[in-house]
């Protein structure tokens, strides 16, 4: 049996798990990430994790074939330097010379949106195919590109950014400096708030008696809508129409075999799918026999675990 070790960087957490060939975890470690902290300390608690991981599984470092990393940002996967990534500070850093400081064996760095596409690919609901793209709906709106089996990442390591293409012109302002944005629209944060603005717009909506405190969740609209409330479908389906857009726009420039949606918000099952297809069937350009499956990713958060193990593969 041959393993691997896959490392989830995140801006909370810092997650590290044992992989084996069938693309099983067997063992995680996770620390805190401790932010704001220079990168080789945050590199050095990377290879803790992943050695910690590595005596949970019963192993040794020599039972191991590769270290794999996830990290958000933009990545040079040919050096494992990641140039800039705002959420860590990085500037630059060189993670993967630094992880090899410690352990002594391959070691691969990918952004950590390709990371988690890539495990979909080798292990979860797009398994079996060539040409896939993965879109992750959380506090932003993140796309891991598939090509011919290979992460896609355009000639400067930049690419996939799928959330940040324009689907409003002049719409609300995004935090990559556009206007408009798919993830302005189609991120859980910019579904909690067109909740808030119609909180504010619709003081008689049930949504104010639904809310948790003074807490709104991108699950307020959903539940409300379900309880018969007009202004939460309202959210709801806008929510749902532009959603539609971005997603038919991705499925218009690459006609992936399947794409696969993941984050909280596919938790809703057919009150978000039903009519999101319906939407996007009348979008899409091609009206061939085939066209692209849309499914739920089945990974969660291991999807970035299990992609990072085997970015190997992909060198």
């Amino acid at each position: 049996m041959k393993y691997y070790v896959g490392i989830d960087l995140g801006g909370t957490n810092i997650v590290a798990g044992v992989v084996n060939e069938k693309y099983e975890i067997v063992s995680k470690a996770k620390t805190p990430t401790n932010r704001p902290r220079s990168a080789k300390e945050i590199c050095l608690d990377m290879a803790k994790m992943a050695l910690e991981a590595i005596e949970k599984a019963g192993l040794k470092v020599t039972d191991i074939e590769s270290v794999g990393v996830g990290a958000p940002g933009s990545v040079n996967s040919d050096t494992g330097v990641i140039s800039y990534s705002n959420n860590l500070d990085f500037h630059d850093a060189p993670v993967a010379d630094y992880i090899r400081e410690v352990i002594d064996l391959p070691v691969y760095v990918e952004n950590d949106a390709n990371a988690a596409a890539y495990g979909e690919f080798v292990a979860g609901s797009a398994k079996g195919t060539k040409d896939a793209v993965c879109i992750t709906l959380g506090t932003g709106v993140g796309g891991g590109i598939i090509i011919g089996g290979k992460i896609y990442s355009g000639f400067n390591y930049a690419g996939a950014e799928i959330g940040h293409t324009v689907i409003e012109v002049d719409g609300p302002q995004c935090s990559c400096g556009r206007k408009g944005c798919f993830e302005v629209y189609s991120s859980a944060t910019g579904l909690i708030r067109m909740t808030k603005e119609a909180l504010v717009a619709n003081p008689d909506s049930k949504m104010h008696e639904m809310m948790d405190g003074d807490h709104v969740s991108g699950r307020l609209a959903f539940n409300a809508m379900r309880a018969g409330d007009e202004a939460a479908k309202g959210v709801v389906d806008k929510y749902i129409k532009y959603l539609a857009a971005g997603i038919a726009n991705t499925i218009n420039i690459f006609q992936p075999e399947v794409l696969c949606i993941g984050g909280g918000v596919c938790n809703e099952g057919d009150a978000l799918l039903v009519p999101l297809k319906k939407l996007i069937s009348k979008e899409i350009y091609a009206h061939a026999g085939e066209n692209t499956k849309i499914v739920i990713a089945s990974l969660g958060n291991d999807a970035g675990i299990i992609g990072a193990a085997f970015l190997g593969l992909q060198k």
